[in-house]
């Protein structure tokens, strides 16, 4: 059995909360989360310690201990985008394949700074938004796109990656800029991307809702796309792959435009009605 090793910025978090079992069952029994590490405790949560009896794994006391004790990492913090260039640098350093939790990071620059210390130490690494393995997407005709509204739950701050990294990956071109049509209390964004096609992306600050996408084509044909599979398990499957094989599931590039995108909404809703060129 192959050991995987957690660094993180709180260990009480959603994603390493539900992450051990997932891989588990995704990987057959064949990879378990054996290692941990985090920056501080989570206020108001279980501490680091009380984190890792509960999910049977040891609490090591420094980044370096897990990176040497595990086979691969994950480096977490899946709300602290601006903690991850801090707690990559080690990973990324050592040569080991690490999956990296989304937000990759909070902007282009420290993105290209986070995987420019991976190339230097021939370190294999990918991030992502688990929406990019919905089930429905494969099934999409992404040469006849013409235009596609989303909408999707959660702030933009936390959870508009899950719109960004499908659409990059749907429209298959790169983003110029952003229009915020409303503030920050019900954001409303249209992205026009290079070839002159544009979309929209509607953020609802609401649990309930879920992914849904309008798909506009060629011809003017519309079709509704719900994403309803079990996106994180299929998410996981892909890590374990990556795994396995070293084979990045995610290029690199797309994941700094992802993360420039996101920055150009959070900036965008402080200036609605405006054009916020994309900084690429």
């Amino acid at each position: 059995m192959k050991k995987i090793g957690f660094i993180d910025y709180e260990l009480d978090n959603w994603h390493a909360n539900n992450y051990p079992q997932m891989i588990r069952e995704a990987s057959g029994g064949t990879y378990e989360v054996a290692y941990a590490w985090a920056y501080q405790d989570r206020p108001g949560g279980m501490s680091n310690r009380e984190w890792a009896e509960t999910f049977g794994a040891k609490l090591m006391n420094s980044p370096e201990e897990v990176i040497e004790a595990a086979d691969v990492l994950v480096v977490l913090a899946p709300n602290d985008p601006q903690m991850h260039e801090l707690l990559c640098q080690k990973p990324l350093a050592s040569g080991k394949r690490t999956y990296v939790d989304k937000t990759f990071a909070p902007d282009k620059a420290s993105a290209e700074r986070i995987f420019a210390n991976a190339e230097a130490h021939g370190t294999p690494c990918f991030s992502t938004s688990a929406l990019r393995f919905s089930q429905e997407l494969d099934t999409i005709d992404t040469d006849a796109i013409e235009t596609i509204y989303s909408e999707g739950p959660g702030t933009v701050e936390i959870y508009s990656i899950h719109q960004i990294e499908p659409l990059v990956r749907l429209m298959k071109t790169r983003v110029t800029r952003l229009m915020a049509l409303a503030g920050s209390e019900h954001p409303s964004f249209v992205i026009e991307f290079e070839d002159g096609r544009r979309v929209q992306m509607v953020q609802r600050d609401d649990p309930s809702w879920g992914f849904r996408m309008q798909i506009v084509d060629k011809d003017n044909a519309a079709s509704i796309v719900n994403i309803e599979s079990n996106y994180f398990d299929l998410f996981i499957k892909e890590m374990i792959r990556f795994f396995d094989t070293g084979i990045i599931p995610v290029p690199h590039e797309q994941t700094i435009d992802v993360c420039a995108i996101r920055a150009t909404a959070l900036e965008a809703v402080k200036r609605p009605f405006e054009w916020v060129e994309v900084n690429r």
